[in-house]
């Protein structure tokens, strides 16, 4: 989902695990589907993606830190203010619950 800034995509991607929930209710309610190889697929590619997404939030913010930093550090903020460096945002979500990756149970 393409976002016009950080803020908005780290919304989408909330909204992206907020989505996860009733599809993994649905399966709880149908035993096949649960064992099916491609639903356990799906549930180990779905946990690895949420592990990324997690490690590269945490990783832009550690990265905006450093920028932050050094925009309001001297020496460096006599280089930023020249060449117009600002301050950027981190990657903050809404809710804490969205904070946590959603539990995928594997079969």
């Amino acid at each position: 989902m393409p976002a016009a800034d950080i803020q908005a995509r780290a919304a989408a991607e909330g909204q992206l695990s907020q989505a996860l929930g009733p599809l993994l209710a649905v399966a709880e309610a149908y035993p096949e589907l649960k064992a099916s190889q491609n639903f356990v697929e799906l549930q180990r590619s779905l946990d690895d993606i949420e592990r990324e997404i997690q490690m590269a939030r945490r990783y832009h913010n550690g990265a905006v830190r450093q920028l932050n930093t050094k925009v309001e550090s001297f020496p460096s903020n006599l280089i930023a203010e020249r060449f117009q460096f600002t301050q950027a945002d981190y990657v903050e979500l809404e809710s804490p619950d969205a904070r946590e990756p959603p539990e995928v149970k594997l079969a």
